[in-house]
């Protein structure tokens, strides 16, 4: 329930662990919010003037085990007080992880077309930073104005979710192909291969420059999940820097 009411900015919404956290954020619900209410359910509920999950919670669980039946009334009763006993399974993360950008005209510009692959890769990197995971392989599709499209793939030196590292080869990628004067519809950037972060290699470097981009990325992290995405990127995102 909690994910259906999450900040749009973050996808997070946070219910604290007490009763009253529980009580504060489920009761003022619709009891159809309440998960294994169905139609029927609740329109035998409202009818009985139960109209939210407050009132469902606060109703005696053998008169809800009426109302709804033995083993689900008394299972609904609970989630309504906050009692789930199921175990949580969490689900595997994606295998892929992907960006797109498409030009709201067939675009000839490379300047333009290099911006837009900066950002599609740093979205790219985004994300997998916040999944905690990191790519062993890119792949890269162009799209043309004739429907047409080039899709190349490479796999990269080590696994990496830094910024940097993904851009360079996006960037190393789309060079390679040597397009002249073609007309680009939009392009797409996948992350593939993943692994945990914690599995990835961290090679010791005297490059300070590198340093810092790596410490800068924890701190744009940081800005773009309080105030949205893309409220802090690369300037290259809107120049050509490849």
């Amino acid at each position: 329930m909690a994910s259906a009411h999450a900040d749009p900015r973050t996808g997070i919404r946070y219910v604290g662990p007490t009763d009253q956290d529980i009580a504060a954020f489920a009761h003022p619900l619709p009891v159809e919010a309440l998960y294994g209410v169905g139609r029927a359910q609740a329109a035998k509920l409202t009818g009985y003037g139960i109209h939210t999950i407050g009132l469902l919670a606060a109703v005696p669980a053998a008169t809800v085990q009426r109302v709804l039946g033995g083993r689900s009334g008394r299972e609904l009763h609970q989630r309504a007080r906050g009692i789930d006993p199921r175990p949580i399974v969490p689900t595997g993360l994606p295998y892929s992880v992907s960006a797109v950008h498409t030009f709201d005209r067939d675009m000839l510009d490379p300047a333009i077309t290099h911006a837009a692959l900066v950002r599609v890769a740093t979205e790219v990197a985004a994300t997998l930073r916040r999944r905690k995971q990191a790519a062993r392989a890119l792949t890269l599709t162009v799209a043309f104005a004739d429907r047409s499209r080039l899709i190349r793939s490479r796999t990269l030196d080590q696994a990496t979710n830094h910024t940097h590292d993904l851009r360079t080869t996006a960037c190393v990628t789309f060079e390679a192909l040597a397009l002249q004067r073609a007309r680009v519809r939009s392009l797409s950037l996948r992350a593939e291969q993943l692994i945990s972060a914690d599995q990835a290699p961290t090679q010791l470097t005297l490059d300070s420059s590198r340093e810092n981009q790596l410490r800068a990325e924890g701190v744009i992290d940081a800005i773009n999940r309080k105030f949205g995405p893309g409220a802090v990127g690369p300037a290259a995102a809107f120049t050509r820097a490849c």
